[in-house]
């Protein structure tokens, strides 16, 4: 796979005119907190850095890292495309955004310009940047960077992008293999995994150690509650949110999954 490694220097992609949301252990200690609100999930990495993650719908999801010096991400933010509609002029503004493919659902030129203020990071597949006349930083599948984060944060944040495409014939036009990105968050050893639209592949099997995963459970386009309970099964993660689920019975997932040892949780990711 090609890796690469860029500073947050050479990274930054400034957006201002762009038009475009139990505890558990790592291996690196990393403490999962409980629940503190039904839309807020808190954890706790090894190094003391505090994660909150808060549930949008659908596959927008938005992080807030640290408290004193912090950070905010957004993947995939969707304005009105996806009901309820969102008004992100209201939320802080973005560090990081990142969006895993090109679906109305997923890539929304408003949301990220709502989002961004000067020194803001878009990551993108190859073709999001595109349609957004080559704005962000590219990562194709297979990609890694690194994130230095200046003061008040240790070290660096790594990110990589992972496989993410349909594998059954009657969906393989919905996400073709080698185009979208998921993408794996390693922050102070603390592991998130944003799977983006994809079925349970082979690759995730290289996806080891992690602490929080996030899957899409939403057919015809991504995977039946049995899929996705194969994929958790096979990534392990101490918490599993499953998401851009539809009206899909998420409950099928929470069942399916009992005895598995992973903390499911649902939340309003529809």
């Amino acid at each position: 796979m090609i890796k690469r490694t860029i500073s947050i220097v050479t990274l930054l992609c400034t957006l201002v005119s762009c038009n475009a949301q139990n505890s558990a252990k790592n291996i690196g200690e990393n403490e999962v907190a409980k629940t503190d609100q039904e839309n807020v999930d808190s954890f706790t990495t090894s190094e003391g850095t505090s994660i909150k993650m808060y549930c949008i719908k659908h596959g927008s999801v938005r992080m807030q890292i640290g408290q004193t010096e912090e950070k905010w991400i957004y993947v995939d933010p969707v304005t009105n495309a996806v009901q309820p509609a969102t008004d992100f002029t209201t939320l802080p503004k973005a560090d990081y955004i990142f969006v895993t493919h090109e679906h109305f659902d997923h890539l929304d030129s408003v949301a990220i310009r709502q989002l961004t203020k000067e020194g803001t990071t878009l990551i993108t597949n190859p073709r999001s940047s595109e349609i957004l006349g080559g704005k962000g930083s590219v990562m194709k599948n297979g990609d890694v960077i690194l994130l230095w984060l200046g003061k008040g944060f240790s070290g660096t944040w790594r990110v990589d992008a992972v496989p993410a495409y349909n594998t059954s014939s009657d969906k393989q036009q919905f996400h073709p293999k080698g185009r979208d990105n998921g993408y794996v968050l390693t922050i102070d050893g603390f592991r998130i995994y944003i799977a983006g639209d994809t079925e349970d592949i082979e690759e995730m099997k290289d996806i080891k150690d992690v602490d929080v995963a996030f899957l899409p459970c939403n057919l015809p386009y991504t995977m039946s509650p049995e899929q996705l309970a194969k994929a958790a099964k096979m990534i392990n993660p101490k918490v599993l949110f499953p998401y851009h689920y539809g009206q899909t019975d998420i409950q099928q997932v929470v069942k399916l999954l009992e005895g598995s040892g992973i903390d499911v949780r649902i939340r309003q990711y529809q």
